[in-house]
Parts: structure tokens; sequence; C-alpha cells
């Protein structure tokens, strides 16, 4: 026997008949249409929840919960990372601080490691970064879940101890002392970070650039003792066990414009600050020469 209240029945009145029903919102959604929700909508603490919550929990038929997590992992770095920007950025999140630990038990001493991104003031993307050694970080965990998956696949598969070699032994040191001197040249004024390529001092309301040759001018009449200084995206390392040398870009040509000499067991600090205060040094000479200051 079934009970039907009336009263139930009545309290929602059906929708009103109109010939041109396209102009009206759904039943029973009041105000305007906005579609559907998609899952790049959540706000990224559910997305993020969202992602964990696809790791298996309970062994496999034929395989454990740690091979099934590994899988997971790979499939987080290959396949759903690239689906959209929200899941890119939980992906990475995901990805980044689960490798963290492997990642820095293979820094080669005595060097040091920050691949955690560095985002700009002035960046509207947070998943642009100043951070040159997080895309060593994103490289090495390509080549990590691509191995754990293919031990766990096959016993037959031998992993290469020269698999990660180019990283930790030229790519992980040098964009590290890339990071460094962003750092040590910013604290000397020698080196800025703004992605437009032009400088404001903070000492004026002049504004500076980078000519053609990367040498600094002031586009005002009061003329500074300092040169300006060099857009970090300029900047790179050339970098080998007995020198380093810092290459500046310019009009599409490289240059090296400072070198010195290190040690296999000096720190990459050291060898920072000693390029930041030859740069200091070049920029003066360069700018003297071409008649700025």
């Amino acid at each position: 026997m079934v009970i039907v209240e009336e009263k139930c029945m009545q309290s929602v009145p059906p929708p009103p008949y109109v010939p041109n029903a396209s102009t009206l919102p759904p039943p029973p959604f009041p105000g305007e249409h906005r579609g559907a929700a998609k899952p790049s909508d959540l706000p990224p603490h559910l997305l993020l929840k969202i992602v964990y919550m696809t790791f298996p929990q309970t062994p496999g038929i034929d395989e454990g919960k740690i091979e099934r997590q590994r899988k997971t992992l790979c499939w987080l770095s290959t396949q759903l990372r690239l689906v959209n920007r929200s899941f890119y950025i939980a992906c990475e999140h995901v990805l980044r601080s689960t490798y963290l630990p492997a990642y820095n038990s293979m820094i080669r001493p005595p060097y040091s490691s920050d691949p955690f991104p560095f985002s700009s003031s002035a960046s509207t993307s947070s998943c642009d970064t100043l951070q040159r050694e997080t895309k060593v970080l994103d490289l090495f965990i390509a080549l990590k879940v691509h191995e754990d998956v293919m031990v766990d696949d096959s016993s037959l598969h031998l992993e290469r101890e020269d698999s990660f070699k180019d990283l930790f032994d030229l790519m992980q040191p040098r964009s590290r002392l890339e990071d460094l001197i962003r750092h040590y040249g910013v604290r000397e004024g020698v080196v800025h970070t703004n992605p437009s390529g032009v400088y404001t001092s903070s000492s004026s309301s002049g504004m500076f650039s980078a000519n053609t040759s990367g040498i600094g001018f002031a586009g005002t009449s009061k003329r500074t003792s300092d040169p300006a200084p060099v857009p970090f995206s300029a900047l790179s390392i050339s970098f080998s066990p007995r020198r380093v040398g810092l290459v500046l870009t310019a009009s599409g040509r490289k240059r090296t414009i400072v070198d010195v000499a290190r040690t296999r067991d000096e720190k990459l600090e050291v060898a920072a600050k000693k390029l930041a205060r030859q740069l200091k040094v070049w920029l003066s000479d360069s700018s003297r020469s071409s008649g700025i200051i």
C-alpha cells in the first residue's frame, strides 16, 4: 500500500508552457544556465584529493600494492598531468613530493640542491618558475617512473648505472649554479629578474634596459655610478670540473663574458659568488668603455 501526500505533490508547480522554451533555464534550476561543471572547475585542494584517491590501497591479483602505486605514478606523469593546467599542477605536486627524497639522495657532494619552484612576483602563472633546477627534477621524475615500472614488470630488466649520470654530473650542478647566480647577482645588483627585460632602479626614477650587446644603459639624464644589471633570462652557465663560465645571450648570439677557475671539491656557492663579483667588474668595464659613465 502506497500513501501519497497530496500536499507534497502540490508544493512544486509544474513549469509553465511557452512556445520559446529555449530562453528559460531548465527546471528546477533557477537563474541562468551555465553549462555542465568540469573537474578542472573544482578547488585545488579537492582536485588534489581526487588525485591522491587514484592510488590503489590493496594488492592486485598478480602484483602488490607498491607495484600498483608505481604504475599510478607513471600514469600521472605520462597521461593525467597532460589533460589541462589544473591537473598538471596537482600531478606535479604529487610527483615532486614523492620523488624528492630519491632525487636528493643522488646529489653529488659537495654540490647543493634546491629544486623547489621559485615564482616571480611579476609572474601571472603559477606554473612559471625562475628556479632552473626544477626542470632537472622533472626530468629525473620522468626517467625514474619509467625505470620503476620496467623493473616491476620484468625481472630481466636491469637499471643502467649511467641512466642518471648526465643529470647529476652536469645538468644538476649547472642549473643549481645558475639559480645561485640569480640569488647572488640580485644581491650584488648585477642581475635582475624582470621578465620584460626592463629594470627600474630603486635609487632613482630612471628606467634601465639592455642593448644588443647586453650592457645596461640608463634612460634618464642623471648618470648613475652603477651600470644596469643583466636580465637573468639572458644568462646561462658553461660548466666543467675545472672552470665555470657565465654565458650571455644577446641578439641570438652567445658569448662567455666571465670565466673563473674552480676545483673539484669546491662548493657551488663559492663559484657563484666569484662569478657575481666578476660580472660586476665586467659590467663596470663595459659601461666605462662604452662611454655610459
